[in-house]
């Protein structure tokens, strides 16, 4: 069964930086790729960032392109989002899963295991 925790939200102001941790537990982390999403309130959950299980090709939303980078780290079952020149548009609650890979790229098509996510808040 996929297990995600995520980790490291926070307050935090205009402009600042959050790094993003989810341990994943219950698979072989090196089989899946691994995608952040991200929720507002009042909004759908949308894709954030993919990275394939080998690390080589990632995907960003267009909203983060520049500004979010995702990385993982398979000896430790753990995926990241480093977030820089966050916006108030950023406030959301994140969550990890494992994502579907398609034609060898990965996707922002989750597979249906969530955590509880953590909370992302960008205000003065």
């Amino acid at each position: 069964q996929l297990q995600f925790v995520e980790s490291g939200g926070g307050l935090v102001q205009p402009g600042g930086s959050l790094r993003l941790s989810c341990a994943a537990s219950g698979f072989t982390f090196d089989y899946y790729a691994m995608g952040w999403f991200r929720q507002a309130p009042g909004k759908e959950r949308e894709g954030v960032a993919c990275i394939r299980n080998s690390a080589a090709s990632t995907n960003y939303a267009d909203s983060v392109k520049g500004r979010f980078t995702i990385s993982r780290d398979n000896a430790k079952n753990t995926v990241y989002l480093q977030m820089n020149s966050l916006t108030p548009e950023d406030t959301a609650i994140y969550y990890c899963a494992a994502v579907r890979i398609v034609q060898s790229m990965c996707t922002m098509i989750p597979l249906p295991s969530w955590g509880q996510g953590t909370q992302v808040t960008v205000s003065s």
